[in-house]
């Protein structure tokens, strides 16, 4: 049978109407709050016209308390494939045009379609929310759709990368998937993301709150941590899920996509030799090093406002994509707390699932000591901050540039953690403590009996550096691969990066490690 002008015109009025969602004037109205339409944020995201869609006509399946007189479009969310710079990526965007996005039994099906296709196809999954939550006349299958969703989200975890966008509502049960996600983007303004709200908080605690303190992406980015990235509007986070898909592998079996350039380049860069404070105790900010070091404009921080005392994000150098790991002394001295312990150790194991070398710059007195942190945990979790490294099994790159003390330098990947090569700067100090703590204990009396205490202290604490911190005191016992000139890094750490490309390195068989949560 040929396709009648009739069958055209009905297969473009259907297709139509679901492209239309909510109808023409609710996508107006989210247009003047500064919100785009639900296949307008995957229109951004996809490589134009190569988004497939999947369950276009799907529609709803509850037909009580008057749901069977409603037309729901594709039950409320766009799923599908499409290219991101060429290559294959599944996503979700729920429509909150439609019955507010709320998540049904087909809307959770088609979802979960989705994500077994990418598990299976081996490509990044991407999901944009923005719902009201679980659509309550459809009751325990909408739980039951939630359930299946978050299983997939375990499914997936380390085999694909996950990438979510809170760009609407998402609360209560529905912020665990993104959750369980790798990456969290969420849009400034017209989002929140919370269990309990306002009202619920006051009816159980008595406490008033409000939306922003506990749903906000500035609560959720610098307080909670649950984001990654704050975006100022749609097309911001739909901008920022490219530039992350660049940096990563399709999945856990394929190497991210490195372009290494024809040539490294050992150019020595001088400016490097002025960051040096001339105080030993003066702060140096550890974005001035990271600028020089990586490729112009190819640093991309996760997790900015969340314990930034350390840094964390994806770089290239010499076109080679690694995962850095910073400490920033500008903040609580570059200590490790237990949220820069968790924050570091999250993105340790991401790469390393991943096969992303890592690339870590030390500078780090120590754990940051304090009652709240020793109630806290700071033991934990400055355990898991070994555990990761320890685990890694990918090219694992150290510099030293000023401090290292005590555990927390074991803890930025020495080579006892099976760093496979730890450069330090002249200006490095390895050692059990700082010098000023180490002199107080080792020459108690003869400070006591001094005349000018200050010289002394002064005097011993600089003997202390010499004889006991020194970076070629380290590198004589082969914990050093080198003592190099700050001027040198780049070259030095390129040069590094490349040589250890192609590691492959075998662990004890077992299912699984036993991270301390």
């Amino acid at each position: 049978m040929s396709i009648s002008e009739q069958m055209l015109k009905d297969l473009e009025k259907r297709r139509n109407l679901v492209r239309s969602g909510g109808g023409p004037e609710r996508i107006a109205k989210r247009h003047d709050q500064g919100l785009l339409a639900a296949r307008e944020r995957l229109d951004l995201i996809f490589d134009r016209d190569t988004f497939q869609e999947w369950g276009m006509h799907v529609e709803h399946a509850c037909h009580d308390f008057g749901m069977e007189k409603k037309s729901l479009p594709g039950d409320g969310v766009v799923t599908g494939v499409g290219r991101v710079d060429g290559r294959p990526v599944a996503a979700f965007s729920q429509d909150a045009t439609v019955g507010g996005g709320a998540l049904g039994q087909r809307h959770a099906k088609k979802i979960c379609d989705v994500m077994d296709c990418a598990l299976e196809g081996g490509m990044p999954f991407v999901g944009v929310n923005d719902s009201g939550g679980a659509r309550i006349q459809e009751a325990v299958e909408s739980l039951s759709g939630y359930g299946q969703v978050f299983y997939r989200n375990v499914l997936l975890s380390g085999c694909v990368p996950q990438i979510g966008v809170i760009a609407g509502n998402c609360a209560g049960g529905a912020a665990y998937s993104p959750a369980l996600m790798d990456f969290l983007i969420m849009t400034r303004a017209g989002a929140n993301m919370f269990i309990c709200g306002p009202q619920v908080i006051k009816a159980v605690t008595g406490v008033d709150c409000t939306m922003e303190e506990i749903g906000g992406a500035a609560a959720n980015a610098s307080i909670s941590g649950n984001v990654h990235f704050i975006a100022d509007d749609d097309r911001h986070a739909m901008h920022i899920v490219r530039d992350l898909l660049s940096y990563l592998p399709a999945n856990n079996v394929q190497n991210p996509p490195h372009s290494p350039t024809d040539e490294i380049c050992l150019d020595t860069d001088e400016s490097l030799n002025d960051l040096i404070p001339s105080d030993p105790k003066g702060t140096m900010n550890m974005y001035d090093v990271i600028r020089r070091v990586v490729d112009p404009n190819r640093f991309l921080e996760v997790h900015r406002d969340f314990a930034p005392n350390l840094i964390v994000g994806f770089a290239r150098i010499d076109g080679v994509v690694a995962g850095l790991i910073a400490n920033q002394p500008s903040v609580k001295a570059g200590a490790l707390d237990i949220d820069a312990s968790d924050k570091g150790a999250r993105f340790i194991r991401f790469c390393n699932a991943f096969n992303i070398p890592l690339v870590t710059l030390v500078d780090v007195p120590g754990f940051l000591p304090g009652v709240a942190q020793e109630q806290g945990g700071i033991i934990r979790h400055g355990a898991k901050m070994l555990f990761a490294y320890a685990s890694a099994t990918v090219p694992k790159i150290t510099l030293i540039t000023r401090k290292a003390y005590g555990g927390s330098y074991l803890a930025m990947c020495s080579r006892d953690l099976k760093a496979d090569m730890v450069f330090a700067w002249p200006t490095a100090e390895i050692a059990v403590m700082g010098a000023e703590g180490a002199v107080n204990v080792l020459y108690r009396r003869e400070l006591a009996e001094a005349e000018d205490k200050a010289a002394l202290r002064e005097k011993l604490q600089q003997e202390y550096r010499d004889r006991f911190a020194s970076p070629y005191m380290a590198a004589s016992h082969g914990m050093i691969t080198d003592v190099i000139l700050p001027s040198q890094t780049r070259g030095v750490l390129s040069l590094a990066l490349r040589n250890m490309l192609t590691k492959s390195e075998t662990r004890p068989p077992k299912k699984h490690g036993l991270i301390p949560m």
